[in-house]
């Protein structure tokens, strides 16, 4: 049959056997990689003390923002008893280590001036890498939604093999689908496995919540998103004000929401005062060229600029293009 390989898979059953080994892969806390590598049969050089300048970043890091007051408490921790958790590291082909878990130890541990972490070391490939670096952030408690939301697409991009705005398009399909509104089964079930095993696994929320709750988060302007990345505004507060359309308004409230920690209710209040100054605004401007437009009526009339052969083609003209304008 066309599409099995010499085991008599299909594509399907390969990719399937390929998820669940990468899920049984990765254990529920990175300290169970120090405990289970003797038993690994993946090359392990075992626990032990490198040199911080010979590890480096990798150049896709799942997370971009580390709030500062936390790093500087976890910098004191390691000033006064060390890097207590060992940093997973992986061979480079040059000698040196890129690191897969434990980044913000890794800050710590510079900030501190440490010279040498200790380290597990493992032989992974750089989706199997990625991986664990994605679930191990999606695991912290601090991780703000912003980040954690674009973690949670990537992990299912990786996994399912295609584009994040593929990933967003299934997880909306498949809300669709258990609303009744498409077809079931237009997306086969493999997809739809694989999406609700990845929510198991990380054990955030299920992925109704996730496209309900945290897809739209991707959609708020560039302002709030930067706050909320920076955990500086909760995500709730972060959807009221991004109602605000007006840029510099929005803004403000935005600014005003932080320095004064408003709560949901006060700037539910403050939105609303905005939309009805708003509405005000509009319904002024237009009850005065209303007024305008009567008070030059009147004076047309009474000047009887009709009248006047000089004015004529201009009147006709303006009087063409009201007309017009009336008829859209």
């Amino acid at each position: 049959m066309a599409g099995l390989d010499r085991t008599g898979k299909t594509q399907s059953d390969i990719r399937a056997d390929k998820f669940r080994d990468i899920l049984n892969f990765v254990p529920e806390n990175l300290s169970e990689i120090a405990a289970n590598a003797e038993r690994d049969e993946i090359n392990f050089d075992g626990q032990h003390q490198i040199g911080l300048s010979e590890i480096c970043l990798p150049q896709q890091q799942p997370r971009r923002y580390f709030d500062p007051q936390a790093l500087q408490e976890l910098t004191s921790s390691v000033k006064q008893h060390g890097i207590l958790q060992p940093l997973l590291v992986r061979p480079l082909p040059e000698g040196r280590y890129e690191l897969v878990a434990g980044e913000r130890r890794y800050h710590a541990a510079k900030e501190a001036n440490l010279v040498e972490v200790p380290v597990v070391v493992r032989e992974l490939s750089d989706e199997t890498a990625l991986q664990l670096a994605l679930i191990e952030n999606l695991q912290r408690e601090d991780l703000n939604p912003v980040e954690e939301t674009e973690g949670v697409l990537q992990l299912l991009a990786l996994k399912l093999e295609i584009s994040l705005p593929e990933v967003a398009k299934l997880l909306y399909r498949m809300q669709n689908e258990a609303k009744g509104k498409v077809t079931h089964n237009v997306m086969g079930s493999l997809p739809k496995q694989i999406v609700q095993a990845t929510f198991e696994a990380i054990g955030l929320m299920d992925w109704e919540s996730f496209v309900t709750n945290r897809l739209p988060l991707l959609n708020l302007p560039s302002d709030i998103l930067e706050a909320l990345r920076q955990g500086k505004i909760a995500y709730t507060k972060a959807q009221a004000i991004a109602r605000v359309k007006d840029e510099e308004q929005r803004q403000a409230l935005l600014e005003t929401a932080i320095a004064e920690d408003l709560s949901l209710n006060q700037i539910r209040e403050r939105v609303a005062s905005i939309a009805d100054e708003q509405a005000n605004s509009i319904s002024s401007e237009t009850s005065s060229l209303k007024n305008r437009m009567d008070a030059t009526y009147r004076l047309v009339k009474k000047s009887k600029i009709w009248a006047d052969p000089k004015k004529q083609k201009r009147l006709e003209k303006l009087l063409a293009e009201l007309e017009a304008l009336a008829s859209k």
